[in-house]
């Protein structure tokens, strides 16, 4: 089968198509025909230097899969071949990802793709709108009528982050580089902040009546939760899916809760998200469909941390 291999760690120019054994499903896993993948920043990290995530060359990248159940293997009973699905492979210790023709998946982690959206749609799902639910869902509770700031909205979790904060009710402050602030108000953001040349505390605290928000979640890093603590009201929650940065110790006088937010594989989440995307209530925003052979290219626009939304690849020909 082909797939996207790296034999060392470095820049773009490390990820070679190669042709590469069709692996076989073991009990409780499924082979699933990748039509589409979906790329991600965590995938540029890793293809610089993997081995926090307790991998080495040669290795296969690829954290998001729309296709077909090809086969299931012993003892798999809830799947069955020809089912179109997506889900999120894991990282840590599992060398095979989805930029190939097929994986390999534990059944448990697989779920059915919402019937109303293409494989290029679905695709860009998984890894950036569970990271999304997983923060404004389950760790922050946003609830109807709350305020929330939320950094990196034009990017592919903060696009899915904008979305689902306003459709649960809340009033959604989002910041990003001044060309994509009309973009977060397509999204349907209710103030868009250009981090490049305004200060979202200052903005943020301006438009609450100097009260703060009262929930935060930084899909962006740097100093953003630091810088985030003055505009959050006292008991406030923030949320953050890297490195708390900046100066964090006005967190505790303010009672101010800090969650960190890693996502674990489960089907579960996939099912909880798939009626909001066949209801159309959240959209996933794709920015660009590319061969799987073009991969060094969305992997250049991963590098840059720019853009909007996601690019996926088509493996499927």
């Amino acid at each position: 089968m082909r797939a996207i291999v790296i034999d060392r760690f470095g820049g773009p120019e490390v990820l070679q198509i190669r042709d590469v054994p069709k692996p076989q499903p073991a009990a409780g896993e499924v082979l699933v025909r990748v039509i589409v993948s979906g790329t991600n920043p965590v995938e540029a990290k890793l293809r610089q230097d993997a081995s926090w995530a307790g991998l080495k060359p040669p290795l296969i990248l690829g954290y998001d899969v729309s296709g077909v159940v090809e086969q299931v293997g012993p003892g798999v009973t809830d799947l069955a071949t020809g089912d179109e699905v997506y889900y999120t492979p894991e990282i840590f210790g599992h060398p095979h990802g989805s930029y190939a023709e097929y994986h390999i998946a534990s059944a448990k982690i697989v779920a059915r793709k919402p019937r109303n959206l293409s494989h290029e749609q679905a695709a860009a799902i998984p890894l950036a709108a569970g990271t999304a639910w997983e923060a404004i869902v389950r760790r922050l509770q946003l609830r109807i009528g709350e305020t929330v700031l939320i950094h990196g909205g034009a990017g592919g979790v903060g696009t899915f982050a904008v979305q689902l904060a306003k459709s649960m009710g809340a009033y959604v402050f989002a910041t990003a580089s001044t060309a994509n602030v009309p973009f977060l108000r397509e999204l349907g953001a209710d103030r868009g902040i250009a981090y490049d040349s305004e200060d979202f505390a200052a903005v943020v605290n301006s438009e609450t009546g100097g009260t703060g928000v009262d929930a935060v979640f930084d899909a962006a890093g740097h100093d953003n939760v630091g810088r985030s603590i003055p505009c959050t009201r006292p008991f406030g929650r923030i949320a953050h899916i890297l490195p708390a940065g900046g100066d964090i110790s006005m967190s505790y006088p303010k009672n101010i809760s800090l969650l960190g937010t890693f996502l674990t594989r489960e089907r579960r989440r996939l099912d909880e998200m798939r009626p909001v995307f066949e209801r159309g209530l959240i959209k996933p925003i794709v920015d660009q469909v590319l061969p799987l052979e073009e991969v060094a290219t969305a992997h250049q626009r991963l590098d840059s941390g720019h853009g909007r939304g996601k690019i996926v690849l088509r493996v499927a020909r």
